[in-house]
């Protein structure tokens, strides 16, 4: 038995379909089961509930060999740590209770820069890791960079004004992956009951880009000029809090851009075992460009 958390969530979604065909038995917990797709719900083992309530885990993992963890995000939170040691605690908890061998979670780059990783949101992430490894278990956490997704919280600035918005440079190269690569990669772990240990492996996506150069690309895909546009820290801030995010979770998200732009998305040597195969040209093309003739 596989158990997957946010089956309905990017790349929780895809890790689930990537282990039903394998033909593996899975069972996934769901805080909201209607959201399956059909398909999947017929073929799956639901819990219903969240991720961080220790008596669904305790539900959930009854007889499961390896669980997928991820964390869903939540910008509504002020301590980002807290948020993230909820979950540590009760799947912890779980794992041991029920003396699961095997854990794979989505984390982030940084491990290699404690530096530059002191920020709230990567340091949080960290922490949450560290909590879950003295457990014991063989466990994997996916080190991964920007998602080639979040994108998609530009889609309408793309469409009506031609311009995508953030506080970092335009000419810092950086890692950038797909969440399909990031499902086959967590699948991939899942699936293969041989490894041991603990540790993280970077999954990185093809390529470096700056934010110019993925400006440049969707405009080539999409047939209409794009521009990145650098703004401050502090409007970058307004406008998530605009939108919902707590004030600290925005500047938590602020700095980690900044730190970014100093290299921490670079510190983890690029290798063939973590080049994922997705170019971000490609996923424009698949995802991005339906997306905004949709908006």
């Amino acid at each position: 038995m596989l158990v997957v958390t946010t089956p309905t969530g990017q790349i929780g979604s895809q890790v689930v379909r990537r282990l039903l065909a394998a033909n593996a038995t899975v069972r996934v917990i769901a805080r909201h089961p209607a959201k399956l797709a059909p398909e999947v719900r017929a073929k799956v083992d639901v819990v219903e509930g969240s991720s961080d309530d220790q008596a669904v885990l305790l539900r959930a993992l009854a007889g499961a060999q390896a669980l997928f963890l991820v964390t869903p995000p939540n910008f509504a939170v002020a301590d980002e740590r807290e948020y993230l040691m909820r979950f540590a605690r009760a799947t912890s908890h779980a794992l041991v209770h029920h003396g699961v061998r095997r854990l794979v979670v989505v984390s982030a780059l940084g491990r290699r820069r404690p530096d530059l990783a002191a920020g709230a949101l990567i340091s949080a992430s960290f922490a949450r890791d560290d909590e879950l490894a003295k457990t014991g278990v063989a466990m994997r956490a996916l080190w991964c960079p920007d998602f080639m997704e979040n994108t998609l919280n530009h889609v309408r600035s793309i469409k009506h004004e031609g311009a995508i918005f953030n506080p970092s440079r335009a000419d810092v190269k950086v890692p950038l992956v797909a969440t399909r690569d990031i499902a086959s990669a967590g699948a991939r772990l899942l699936l293969d009951t041989s490894w041991t240990g603990q540790g993280g492996v970077g999954v990185l996506g093809p390529e470096d880009l700056s934010f110019g150069d993925r400006a440049r690309i969707i405009s080539e895909v999409l047939g209409k000029p794009v521009r990145f546009q650098s703004i401050s820290s502090e409007a970058f801030i307004a406008e998530l809090v605009k939108h919902g995010a707590h004030p600290e979770h925005a500047r938590g998200l602020a700095d980690m851009y900044a730190a970014k732009d100093l290299g921490l998305d670079n510190s983890e040597p690029r290798t063939p075992e973590n080049t994922t195969t997705t170019s971000y040209r490609q996923w424009c093309g698949e995802v991005l460009k339906p997306a905004v003739a949709r908006a």
